[in-house]
């Protein structure tokens, strides 16, 4: 494992062998001086104005503590403008312990906005060794590895808060689905490394987190809800229901329900949701019908180029023709028009492809129930693809990882990237209509 030490040259090597930094490595090391002197002043000033405050107020309650300074004492301090080793802490003689700190907490070893910061750094898709980098060539410190997996796990309180707070306004339609990463568990069993230390014996195993995102008449739409389980199964999709009703989900408001063909689910939703009907992602239905395919009298001329193709290349064309297609059903602007496209469909693809056709067809009433909402949330709420994107994301970061350490952090990761997702794109105020 790369040590503080090996990092910091690590960084310097590459600093120094890509970029232009001879000519401003003096003047760059003066201004940073000079700067951290100036927060640290600042910092000693505002802290003392802090306890001047708190003894102002004191001195009028019963049974005030010893409100006599009593000197000071130092902490180190990482702030955005460089390390502090020294910051001078001013105190009383008695209360010291008990009173609530504004500027700085107890055992606060960095300033809120650098850890924000680094949050919102290892959401973009920073590594642990990345941000390590990152950090000492913005704030000239580097971060060990644990102090950096404290800084992600500064998320757990704001995550558990959102997680159960008050659902206040039930969406008509929710999407549902599931992402599967890898978390380490203990197996039971017991290693000597070559230290001489016992290690726990870990082993990496998949677990889902299986999400929920509303969707509102207005195009709105939203992650309400995520949990872990270890299957996708009935009793997982119940739990997730269970702990959303909870919450304040009004199940008769809930009017579709959006998945990729779960077989747990329906028995989950029959026992919450029984006013819910339930929408087949046409993307999971259309992406099935390949395994079907016979590519019977391929055709080996492209029809636009009018150039011979090669057998793989008249496959390939077969499956866009017949994708292209089956698309075109689920576009359709109304319900009669989409079973009109599906007869065509039949007829074009029914002696080539049959056992594709066949697939199409069977339960198409399910892929179909998205039409009783309005058309500008079709392109929303006739696939799992709102969840899909998001599930791109937090997957570029679980690979990256490889395994989670614990269930913990995973989830913590997640909640990160869920929090971010809402920011970017304004969730809760600007109406997505497709």
């Amino acid at each position: 494992m790369t040590t503080i030490a090996q990092a910091k040259q690590q960084v310097d090597r590459i600093w120094y062998a890509s970029f232009q930094t001879g000519l401003i490595d003096t003047l760059a090391a003066e201004l940073r001086r000079q700067a951290l002197l100036g927060v640290k002043a600042a910092l000693e000033t505002a802290l003392v104005e802090e306890l001047e405050a708190h003894r102002q107020h004191a001195r009028h309650q019963q049974h005030a503590p010893d409100l006599h300074r009593s000197g000071t004492y130092t902490r180190r301090l990482l702030t955005t403008h460089g390390f502090i080793p020294d910051l001078h802490i001013p105190k009383l003689r008695a209360g010291n312990a008990e009173r609530d700190w504004q500027i700085l907490r107890r055992y606060q070893f960095s300033m809120p906005l650098l850890l924000d910061q680094a949050l919102y750094l290892y959401t973009l898709g920073l590594s642990i060794r990345d941000l390590q980098e990152a950090l000492y060539i913005l704030f000239g410190r580097v971060l060990s590895r644990q102090a950096v997996n404290r800084v992600t796990l500064a998320a757990r309180s704001p995550m558990q808060e959102w997680r159960t707070q008050p659902i206040t306004d039930t969406p008509p339609i929710l999407i549902v689905d599931g992402v599967w990463s890898q978390v380490l568990c203990p197996t039971g069993a017991m290693w000597t490394d070559q230290s001489g230390h016992e290690r726990r014996e870990m082993r990496g195993e998949d677990q889902v987190i299986l999400t929920v995102l509303g969707v509102w008449l207005d195009g709105r739409h939203q992650i309400m809800h995520y949990q872990p389980a270890g299957a996708e199964d009935s009793a997982a999709w119940s739990d997730l229901l269970s702990a959303l009703i909870k919450r304040g989900l009004e199940t008769a408001s809930v009017q579709m329900v959006v998945s990729d063909g779960s077989t747990g689910l329906p028995a989950a939703l029959a026992a919450h949701l029984p006013n819910a009907k339930q929408q087949r992602c046409v993307v999971h239905k259309i992406r099935g019908l390949e395994r079907a395919f016979c590519y019977r009298e391929l055709t080996m001329i492209d029809p636009v180029t009018h150039e011979p193709l090669s057998h793989e290349g008249a496959r390939r064309l077969r499956r866009q023709q017949l994708s292209t297609d089956a698309h075109a059903i689920f576009e359709a602007p109304s319900r009669a028009e989409a079973l009109a496209r599906l007869t065509q469909f039949r007829i074009a693809w029914g002696v080539l492809e049959p056992e594709a056709v066949r697939l199409l067809t069977k339960g198409i009433d399910d892929c179909l129930t998205f039409y009783q909402f309005e058309p500008t949330l079709h392109s929303l709420v006739r696939s799992t693809n709102l969840l899909e994107r998001f599930f791109r994301e937090f997957r570029t970061k679980s690979d990256e990882i490889g395994a989670f350490p614990n269930e913990l952090s995973c989830l913590v990761v997640f909640h990160l990237i869920v929090i971010r997702d809402d920011a970017k794109h304004d969730r809760g105020r600007t109406a997505k209509t497709g």
